[in-house]
């Protein structure tokens, strides 16, 4: 199943675990947000769209609080010695989506993120060592060049 929402002024396809980078949200990191401008759910079987206005919400997490990348305004007027630079970060709320309900039943509900252990380091000791390098050989001495005779000078160049 899936979900188009709108927030900020532009519209996402969402489906249970999705992160996204929206505009801006009230709200602490690890609290949950409901977003109830939900233009169309579907899915498997069938496309709810009317409905989804009505009665539909996509509930996410706030993982983050963050600042985009750096926007460079530059403004110049040519032979006017005008020169104006101006830079914008614009701030965004990173979320994840947890469930999906539509006439306060949920339709998709996200697992929960599990943080994978970390492997033992035991294992990586037990793993083969790699070779050591085999010694370089010299290089092999090249014979030097025959030397070309110093060219003969020509009849003109005697003379003078």
């Amino acid at each position: 199943m899936f979900a188009v929402i709108q927030t900020g002024g532009k519209q996402y396809k969402v489906t249970g675990g999705t992160i996204l980078d929206v505009e801006k949200l009230e709200g602490e990191v690890g609290t949950s947000v409901t977003l109830s401008n939900v233009l169309m759910v579907g899915g498997e079987s069938s496309n709810a769209i009317a409905a989804a206005a009505q009665s539909g919400s996509v509930t996410a997490e706030i993982l983050a609080q963050e600042k985009g990348d750096k926007v460079i305004i530059f403004k110049k007027k040519r032979r006017h010695n005008y020169r104006r630079k101006n830079g914008h970060r614009q701030f965004f709320t990173k979320v994840r989506i947890t469930s999906i309900s539509l006439d306060g039943k949920e339709v998709v509900k996200a697992e929960p993120q599990v943080k994978k252990a970390a492997a033992p380091k035991a294992e990586a000791a037990a793993a083969p060592a790699k070779k050591a390098a085999a010694p370089k050989k010299p290089a092999a001495e090249k014979a030097a060049a025959p030397k070309k005779p110093a060219a003969k000078k020509t009849a003109a160049a005697k003379e003078e």
